[in-house]
């Protein structure tokens, strides 16, 4: 059933993609993926995650009932209430999130030491 839905979602979104005049990477740099991994996605070789599916339908303008084929894509994502902004927390890049998880190991020493090297780096530019 994983698989099936797995090649629902990336035809589906193919389709959108499509629709929407989006090239792989055009799509995969608005989810905050790799071009490949959105290509797998496509395929049907994986599932994206509940996070990346919101993402996705956001930058394809179509709702999540369409992108698992409960529904078909519509021809007007322009009336979606898909078509706004990605709601925050959500719009992290992968290198965001990886930073994100290395600085919550970091003793409060640590972050004010950090805090003050990124502050030098920032003012200095």
């Amino acid at each position: 059933m994983e698989k099936r839905l797995a090649t629902t979602v990336g035809e589906s979104s193919r389709l959108a993609r499509m629709r929407a005049g989006l090239t792989q990477a055009d799509v995969a740099e608005r989810i905050g993926v790799a071009t490949e991994v959105y290509g797998r996605m496509e395929r049907g070789k994986m599932l994206p995650s509940v996070p990346t599916l919101l993402r996705l339908c956001v930058a394809l303008r179509s709702g999540p009932h369409e992108l698992m084929g409960m529904a078909p894509i519509d021809d007007s994502p322009e009336n979606s209430p898909w078509a706004g902004e990605v709601p925050e927390g959500l719009d992290d890049t992968p290198e965001m999130r990886k930073l994100m998880r290395s600085l919550r190991r970091l003793t409060r020493s640590q972050l004010k030491l950090l805090h003050l090297v990124a502050s030098a780096i920032i003012y200095r530019h």
